[in-house]
């Protein structure tokens, strides 16, 4: 989420969004005058499954005395550190945490001798351009860089870091030679809980399918598109990863202007209201048919307040997904200059630690609840705190007989924390949703990230916990565990993947690892549900063996899962039907391809 391209200032990340947009320029000249040619093909993939289980630990705890308002002196002889960030309500146990946006008497941030500045900036460029301006003055030998154009820190949602880490590792490399620098996740301080979400007409929550051909305006690559296209893969919709083209038998993303999450609002009632339409070319099958089509915007995906505005403006809409529903799926992080961090790691690890401790006050203590409200509209500078502390909770509102809920987030004390990186429990939820997003980024391509970005970096370069373990005497808990025990009945989501096995034999070929690791992460995102996998194959050999052998084939897979740490009693069920129930015509090879497959369903 950012404004691109916002400042006069080139630094190498602009320029290689200006090329990006010059490359664009000329393809798009190209469709024009080539109709026929190909162009990226709309794509089905595997999503982030829905989970009812939350990493939401409280630990008791004694009460700790309220921030004032007034900026501490105390740390005022410390050098100073800076973090920029989203105005966004997950972030609001870090800034309870400081009193403000500057250090205050009484601040936990105080207490750990933290000399902290919080700066509102709602536009990932500029995010880009304080943090690489933090690395410049760094690098000519400044100990502690305070201008104030630089800063330590970000903080935005953690689905977008793989594009962020990415893009600005590849400008940080360019401009200083490989691995010199690093920009890394160095912890979790919150999580959005509902307040990202895709908004659409109310026959897309009853009717997915209704959905395809649909326009929808967001920010490529960030969070809000990510519960978007995990909302379409979840339902077998096709998306269409070029902005650029209509395709009538996918999801199609409009980019918002300006990368601005506000701005996919307005435009969406923009389109509602005064009918306006943007020019698309069309395509079918990745191929451009020559023509253009004038479509209207038929959906958003933004988070408060742009959830608020568009319920405020239109009537006839509602929130179709949210990230309470993929509850695990953004996490509000704090990335930070990895050569920095390490030349000062007790800094970053009290700044984690009051965060966190900050938080589990929030979750013990209404009137923490209420003194952070107060920290964030002063650091936001946006609306009051009554508005903040209403949101934080989530909100909900009826019009024309319609239900809508608006905002909706999350703290993390250290329990939750350590759980979600698991840490406390082995189960690294994190990582499952850093690959899954790594994975929409290389083949959904949003700003030609394959060309321009060239690959993901690694979810073992980008995310450096050394600073959130180094905590120490600091109120902790066991992590809340998910409860197999019990026989499950319900049908949370269902889906079939084409796993390849040698003929006759249920020994997993290697070039099924890819799609066993997204039914691993799907895993993980849907952990408090019970499974049940059933093997199938075409109806090549006897009856009786083919049943034998897709039961083999299932079991084969449990097993990998198992071995990946899946703990044995959350399988209800291994079975297999062999070639009685198809869902193609075995008389052609692409029928029974289809046919031998394995269907992981999640109960709960």
């Amino acid at each position: 989420m950012g404004k691109i391209l916002r400042t006069t200032k080139l630094t190498t990340f602009s320029e290689f969004l200006i090329v990006a947009g010059g490359i664009g320029a000329i393809l798009g000249a190209i469709y024009f005058i080539s109709p026929g040619i190909k162009t990226a093909v709309s794509k089905q993939l595997t999503g982030i499954e829905l989970n009812s289980a939350d990493v939401n630990n409280v630990t008791n705890a004694e009460k700790i005395a309220l921030p004032s308002k007034d900026v501490s002196s105390e740390v005022s002889s410390k050098p100073k550190v800076r973090i920029a960030g989203y105005a966004w309500n997950a972030t609001s146990g870090m800034i309870v945490a400081n009193g403000g946006p500057k250090t205050t008497k009484g601040s936990l941030m105080e207490k750990n001798g933290v000399n902290l500045e919080i700066i509102r900036q709602d536009w990932l460029k500029e995010l880009t351009v304080m943090q690489m301006k933090f690395i410049e003055e760094f690098d000519k030998g400044e100990a502690f860089p305070t201008s104030d154009k630089s800063a330590f820190g970000i903080m935005i949602m953690g689905d977008g870091a793989p594009f962020y880490i990415s893009s600005t590792q590849k400008s940080l490399d360019e401009k200083y030679g490989k691995d010199k620098y690093h920009v890394q996740v160095m912890g979790a301080i919150g999580m959005s809980y509902g307040e990202d979400k895709l908004i659409g007409p109310p026959s897309w929550k009853s009717d997915p399918k209704s959905m395809k051909g649909a326009l929808i305006s967001a920010v490529l690559g960030d969070g809000d598109w990510v519960t978007t296209v995990n909302y379409c893969f979840a339902n077998g919709l096709k998306v269409n990863p070029d902005p650029a083209t209509y395709d009538a038998d996918a999801v199609n993303i409009y980019p918002s202007e300006n990368d601005d999450y506000i701005k996919s609002a307005e435009e969406l009632i923009k389109s509602q209201t005064t009918g306006w339409t943007v020019s698309l070319k069309e395509v079918t099958n990745g191929k451009l048919t020559g023509k253009s089509v004038n479509r209207k915007i038929d959906g958003c995906a933004t988070w408060t307040p742009g959830d608020k505005t568009v319920f405020d403006k239109l009537s006839g809409f509602v929130d179709i997904v949210s990230t309470k529903e993929f509850n695990n799926q953004m996490p509000a992080v704090l990335i930070g200059v990895k050569e920095w961090a390490t030349k000062n790691p007790e800094i970053v690890s009290n700044i984690l630690k009051s965060a966190l401790t900050a938080s589990n006050q929030m979750k013990n203590y209404d009137d923490w609840m209420v003194r952070a409200s107060e920290a964030v509209a002063t650091t936001y500078q946006i609306e009051n705190a009554d508005y903040w502390y209403k949101m934080f909770k989530g909100q909900q509102g009826t019009k024309g007989g319609l239900t809508y809920n608006m905002g909706g987030s999350k703290v993390f004390n250290y329990a939750d924390g350590m759980q979600y990186f698991g840490m406390s429990d082995g189960v690294n939820r994190y990582k499952s949703v850093y690959n899954q997003v790594s994975g929409y980024l290389t083949e959904l391509n949003p700003f030609g990230f394959n060309e321009n970005v060239g690959k993901v970096v690694a979810y073992e370069d980008a995310v450096n916990l050394y600073f959130l373990k180094n905590i120490n005497d600091i109120e902790s808990t066991t992590a809340d565990k998910a409860d197999y025990t019990k026989q499950s009945t319900e049908v949370m989501a269902s889906g079939e993947w084409k796993i390849n096995f040698g003929s006759g034999s249920y020994a997993i070929q290697n070039n099924s690892n890819k799609d066993l690791e997204k039914i691993y992460n799907l895993l993980i995102q849907a952990e408090n549900s019970k499974l049940t996998i059933v093997g199938h194959t075409d109806n090549v050999g006897k009856a009786d063996s083919n049943v034998a052998l897709s039961k083999g084939r299932a079991q084969a897979v449990v097993d990998y899962l198992k071995n990946k740490g899946i703990p044995e009693n959350r399988f209800q069920l291994i079975d297999g039907k062999g070639a009685n129930e198809p869902v193609a015509d075995n008389s052609s090879e692409s029928g029974k391809a289809q046919n031998r497959r394995v269907v992981v369903t999640f109960l709960k």
